[in-house]
């Protein structure tokens, strides 16, 4: 069931991923972003939402069957993220509304819904593992909550369906993105073969030796469609992994031989990337000018703090998907093949050099 979509961040990685899967299963899609990029069937649409005004005119006059919101902006604090952030979806919302409105609302978020925000990341009395939808909401401010209060508010106002969605660590390309673990680790990969740093994990022992799940975008992607043309999954909350699980020992190795790198055995110390990283930025502009990459600023591709809250959690992370599940959603991705898939684009799209 084709329709018309908006796709809020569609530069970003989740939003990408969703534009393309709508445009190829005969969607209309429309593609919003502060500065929108080039996408193939994809209508662009340039509005900050944290303006009211330019947000209601940047869509005035349009009507989507179906919104993706796969857009945040980080903020110093968890006090002005839930402020700017609610405040984005909320005038996202009311805009929308002046064109008639839509009949589903997606949005994502992710599993620092149990985790907790940046501030409290892994701290305090978290849920069991795996993390399962019915356990709610810890008694912690967090920006996800707020947004998910302004979608839950204006579909009790205009009669829009809506799902929630809660990937773990997403795997997929975007440049100039807050949280991109693959092209980091990719960046940083490089950076050790091309200087002969060894190559060492940055994380905590939990993460090394326990087990945990990914997100690769387009399963996200698969699930966001999924649950805007599927009666039941209305009003509904979803955990999205790739459905398998891996220890970081195993998985280390795996992203070394592609790079050719060797892996250096963790010996229990956390080495941060951001520490290990916080002198590249000229080097990679010398890889950028002798390869001919297409983006010579470190900073755009990779986010070594992100990377580092996730692989220094302290505990063990899985997640459970059996709601979408049984209600027929059964998208699979092997991890270690959604970091080669990634690699292999970003090496063709001359973001990273070749072999």
């Amino acid at each position: 069931m084709a329709g018309s979509a908006l796709v809020v961040g569609a530069s970003g990685i989740v939003g990408s991923a969703t534009a393309a899967l709508l445009a190829s299963e005969g969607w209309t899609v429309s593609g919003l972003a502060r500065r929108p990029v080039s996408q193939t069937d994809v209508t662009p649409i340039a509005a900050d939402l944290q303006d009211a005004a330019a947000t209601a005119q940047a869509l005035a006059g349009r009507r989507y069957d179906a919104v993706f919101i796969t857009t945040w902006l980080r903020q110093d604090s968890e006090a002005e993220n839930i402020r700017v952030n609610a405040a984005m979806v909320r005038h996202l919302l009311d805009a929308l509304r002046a064109g008639g409105g839509p009949r589903h609302v997606a949005l994502v978020t992710g599993l620092k819904h149990y985790l907790g925000p940046f501030e409290a990341y892994g701290k305090g009395t978290l849920p069991q593992t795996p993390f399962r939808e019915e356990q709610g909401r810890l008694d912690v401010e967090n920006f996800y909550y707020a947004q998910e209060d302004e979608v839950f508010a204006a579909a009790k106002r205009d009669g829009f369906t809506w799902s929630v969605h809660r990937p773990h660590t997403v795997i997929g390309k975007a440049v100039g993105n807050a949280m991109n673990m693959g092209t980091t680790l990719a960046a940083y990969a490089t950076l050790c073969r091309e200087i002969g740093r060894p190559f060492l994990f940055p994380g905590s022992a939990a993460q090394w030796n326990g087990l945990t799940d990914m997100t690769d975008a387009r399963v996200l992607a698969k699930q966001l469609l999924w649950a805007s043309t599927t009666p039941a999954a209305a009003n509904q909350d979803f955990n999205v992994v790739n459905g398998d699980v891996f220890r970081w020992s195993w998985m280390w190795g795996r992203i070394a031989e592609w790079f050719g790198v060797e892996a250096v055995p963790f010996d229990g110390t956390v080495r941060p990337l951001e520490q290990q990283m916080a002198g590249d930025a000229e080097r990679w502009r010398e890889i950028a000018r002798r390869e001919g990459l297409a983006e010579a600023d470190l900073g755009r591709l990779a986010s070594p703090w992100h990377t580092d809250a996730d692989l220094g959690r302290p505990i063990e992370v899985v997640t459970d998907m059996s709601k979408s599940r049984r209600m027929g959603f059964t998208a699979y991705q092997a991890t270690d093949d959604a970091f080669y898939d990634l690699f292999t684009q970003l090496r063709a799209d001359r973001l990273i050099p070749g072999k």
